[in-house]
């Protein structure tokens, strides 16, 4: 496994960040347990998860099912770069109290406690910010912020879902207090949706903040989805996202021309989803959402694949990125 440093920090992380969404909700306490025994074991030690995971009705549940991970002992908190995530309504059956969730002062630091029990550890490693809050000045986040690190809690924050200005702004605002600031973001970027190069990942690397992609599959749609439909096999791509954006019959036809290319060379739709992933500039490590052991298996394989410059000019001929910013914004 390939490690690089998170941002501007001296954290290492493995290339591929194991996402722990479908844990409780998809995947079962034991087979959730076994996919991160399987992780570890190939060297990846950068878990993510987040406080309202788990499902509508048992948020926190996929927190506590990596808790009870931890607690199987054998040093795995120690080899774990953890990372959660805080702003979600965390009421089950209806609306949350005021400063229930959001990113004020107070619920900060109570998610923070509640997020270290049900995960059975003294510190979150990374810290990250779920979505914007246009009510709370970043003055107040940081300022919860730096109670929490000398407390321990916490050592680093981050951000999730959050536009190139804000995160420009973040950091602007810790550096004129000498706080480190931001040093992840984590966005929506893969093949079939590159708009993060507009602004989001070149704000980014401006500040030096690591780039974790989320769903870099789109859902499934870059995995072979059609071919599955065909085979009737995977469950997932005939019904959900992948098959909302299927309806689409221009993205179906880059989706075809995507998976016909790939059979001319011999290679896996998601496998080279994620090793395109891994070659863009600014990119720290794709979050993959394993719901069983050989879906992790697949994954990393991605991460020993090598794309020529043939089919990199192909893949964007497909799939077109929106070109450089500020030189794509002309008319």
């Amino acid at each position: 496994m390939d490690y690089t440093t998170l941002g501007r920090t001296g954290l290492r992380v493995a290339r591929l960040a194991l996402g722990t969404m479908n844990f409780g909700a998809l995947t079962d306490e034991a087979d959730s347990h076994a996919v991160m025994d399987a992780a570890l074991d190939a060297g990846v030690n950068f878990f993510d998860t987040a406080n309202v995971y788990g499902g509508t009705a048992e948020k926190g549940l996929t927190e506590t099912i990596v808790g009870s991970w931890f607690a199987r002992g054998g040093a795995r908190r120690d080899k774990v770069v953890l990372a959660t995530k805080v702003y979600g309504n965390m009421a089950v059956g209806g609306p949350s109290w005021p400063n229930h969730d959001r990113l004020s002062a107070v619920n900060i630091r109570r998610s923070v406690d509640d997020s270290l029990r049900r995960l059975r550890t003294d510190r979150i490693d990374l810290y990250q910010f779920h979505h914007i809050d246009r009510d709370t000045p970043f003055e107040e986040i940081w300022q919860a912020i730096d109670v929490l690190v000398a407390q321990g809690k916490v050592l680093y924050a981050g951000s999730s879902n959050f536009p190139g200005y804000k995160i420009a702004q973040a950091n602007e605002i810790a550096a004129r207090t000498g706080r480190l600031g931001l040093v992840s973001e984590q966005c929506l970027y893969n093949l079939a949706e590159r708009r993060a190069e507009m602004e989001v990942i070149p704000a980014a690397r401006e500040y030096g903040v690591g780039v974790i992609p989320w769903s870099p599959l789109r859902g499934g749609l870059l995995g072979g989805a059609l071919r599955k439909q065909r085979e009737g096999t995977g469950a997932r791509s005939a019904t959900g996202r992948s098959a909302e954006a299927l309806a689409d019959p221009a993205l179906r036809d880059r989706v075809q021309a995507y998976e016909d290319l790939l059979d001319g060379f011999g290679l896996d739709p998601g496998e080279v989803a994620l090793a395109w992933l891994l070659s863009r500039p600014g990119v720290a490590a794709p979050i993959i959402g394993p719901r069983t052991v050989d879906h992790l298996e697949a994954a990393l394989r991605a991460t020993e694949l090598t794309l020529s410059d043939e089919l990199l000019a192909e893949l964007d001929r497909i799939f077109p990125g929106p070109g450089p910013a500020p030189e794509a914004f002309a008319w």
